[in-house]
């Protein structure tokens, strides 16, 4: 496995250095060649034909670019080496062997700045031998002279690798030896633009050390700094030689498998994982043909999230973008036609509304009504998550506002919050920010997050939640239930309102154990402090048990349909008399 990329330069500066040495090359052999034919015309034509032979292999090499093994590019230089010797030994007396002789100094530079230690002082070694073997037994130049040009080439040589791999440091972890953020970008960026000349297919994937910052705070940071000094020994030593590896920051890996569909990508991500010395999560993706880098180091960062919120451990391949739907999303956005229907939160006891959900809505030109799931994946994918969240959140304050002048009374406000946005920065002042303008109460607003989402996002998202909550904003957690550590984590959530997943009420009414379950986490939930809404309430006899089991709150399609708000408000019960101190989820 490559642990820094192109270690000492890029394959496409170095295909453009080394035709450039083959042009200047050529071209002085050329110039030498009509000197030489003056005095001795079969070697001057000689010289010529080896010049000829540089200069057309220069643009040759500019033309192959990046399709060009490593092993050919070498090889380029070892002819260049042979050509400027046939140069010295073709000329006619010492002054022009000389002259000839000292373009070596383009191979010293071009082996030294793209090439390892070994292979680089391979070719000036072998560039210099020939050259003085040349001088001495075609030319009788002195040893004095001999040497000073042999020192000459080889100073130059050492400072320029000296300087070279100083210059290339810049691009190197020194924690791990890998190539750091920008080193590794570098290479995604060559990998791109050598798959769409080859055709070829080619993924990434970034990689997640889980639960390390226990590691670093019950252990220390020396033990982290360790484990993931481990992380890469591993990788580099047992990987395949054509992936690049990379640390990109923290404990986030990335890796460069070129040649790979996406499949076969995650198979090779899953086998490094499973080599690593602790659990990981991944998220893998396969280029697509005019995507970006940063597109698609989007949807690989958000495979990376869908693994941690999946439970970790695991590794998830993104499924490929739908750039079509993504330009007209962000169309929509721009124009403000992605809308907000309301679904009603109901008190059971009274039967009144006393909040209201807001749900996605989007009306394609062409495609029609397009489902909240596919183009909410399309915005984690096309990084619009955060743009879409603040266009539903001001559509919806902005009905609820209206709903509130119809009725005459305040309603409560849920709007669902992606862990992308939750967990990026600014995002609680950005919300806040948005109330304010338009004038919606913190204290009336719920944030709906899934419990998976906090769990993927664990202290970042925590901490933010918390100082959400501090401002009056409540926090309810989503589709309780669905997530196999929901119960021990009830103590540690900043929860307000609990929302059962309809799975629960699949079988409440026929299942006495579906029904004990149900009571027993209404009981929780009150002993708590905790509210809850029973989501998915489709038929009248799951509303009355609902009721009989002490259920305060509930939305369905048997107690509202999601709605705009000026169906709502013409439909909706007005209630008439405040509940006692409940508030909607």
């Amino acid at each position: 496995m490559t642990s820094v990329p192109a270690r000492d330069g890029t394959v496409r500066v170095l295909v453009r250095t080394t035709a450039y040495l083959y042009a200047v090359g050529g071209a002085g052999a050329a110039l030498m060649s009509v000197d030489v034919m003056r005095q001795e015309a079969p070697r001057g034509v000689l010289l010529l034909a080896v010049a000829l032979g540089a200069l057309l292999l220069a643009p040759l090499l500019i033309a192959l670019g990046t399709r060009l093994p490593r092993w050919a590019l070498s090889l380029a230089v070892a002819l260049a080496t042979l050509a400027l010797a046939a140069g010295t030994f073709l000329a006619p007396d010492p002054v022009v062997g000389v002259a000839s002789a000292a373009m070596t100094v383009l191979v010293s530079v071009d082996a030294m700045l793209f090439f390892g230690w070994r292979e680089a002082w391979a070719h000036v070694v072998a560039a210099t031998a020939l050259q003085i073997t040349a001088l001495v037994l075609v030319h009788d130049v002195s040893g004095l002279v001999c040497a000073a040009l042999a020192v000459l080439w080889l100073g130059v040589a050492g400072a320029v690798g000296v300087l070279a791999r100083q210059a290339s440091s810049a691009r190197v972890d020194a924690l791990t030896g890998l190539a750091n953020r920008r080193g590794w970008d570098g290479a995604l960026e060559d990998a791109i633009d050598r798959a769409a000349r080859r055709g070829e297919p080619l993924s990434v994937a970034l990689v997640d050390v889980d639960h390390f910052k226990v590691v670093n705070d019950e252990r220390g940071h020396a033990a982290g700094d360790a484990l993931l000094q481990a992380i890469a020994d591993a990788w580099v030593h047992d990987g395949p030689p054509d992936v690049v590896l990379g640390r990109r920051g923290g404990d986030e890996f990335a890796v460069l498998m070129p040649g790979l569909p996406g499949e076969r990508a995650r198979v090779l991500a899953e086998q490094l994982c499973a080599g690593a010395p602790v659990p990981t999560s991944c998220g893998v993706a396969e280029h697509v043909p005019g995507e970006s880098a940063s597109e698609l180091l989007r949807r690989t960062d958000s495979a990376l999230y869908a693994a941690k919120a999946a439970g970790r451990g695991r590794t998830v391949l993104s499924s490929s973008p739908r750039h079509g739907l993504s330009r007209d999303l962000l169309v929509a956005l721009d124009d403000g036609d992605v809308g907000v229907a309301l679904q009603p939160i109901v008190d059971l006891a009274t039967g009144d509304v006393v909040g209201v959900e807001a749900l996605a809505r989007w009306q394609h030109a062409e495609l029609g009504a397009v489902a909240p799931t596919d183009f909410i994946a399309v915005a984690e994918e096309s990084g619009l998550i955060g743009r879409l969240g603040e266009a539903v959140l001001r559509q919806a304050c902005a009905d609820a506002l209206e709903l509130q002048r119809r009725w005459g009374r305040p309603v409560d406000l849920a709007v669902n919050v992606s862990g992308r946005e939750l967990v990026d920065d600014g995002y609680g002042r950005r919300l806040r920010a948005t109330l304010a303008e338009v004038g919606w109460p913190p204290t009336q607003l719920v944030l709906e997050v899934t419990e998976s989402v906090v769990d993927a996002s664990q202290l970042v998202a925590l901490r933010e939640l918390a100082r959400l909550r501090s401002f009056g904003i409540r926090v309810a957690v989503d589709d309780f239930g669905t997530g196999w550590s929901s119960l021990s984590r009830l103590d540690e959530l900043p929860v307000d309102h609990l929302k059962l997943d309809r799975s629960f009420l699949t079988h409440v009414t026929s299942s006495p154990r579906r029904t004990a379950m149900v009571r027993a986490l209404l009981g929780l939930c009150q002993e708590l402090g905790i509210d809850t809404v029973a989501e998915g309430v489709e038929t009248a006899d799951q509303a009355a048990l609902l009721r009989s089991l002490g259920c305060p709150l509930a939305q369905g399609f048997l107690l509202g349909r999601p709605a705009p708000v000026a169906e709502l408000a013409l439909t909706a019960p007005v209630r008439t008399t405040a509940p006692p101190e409940r508030r909607a989820g």
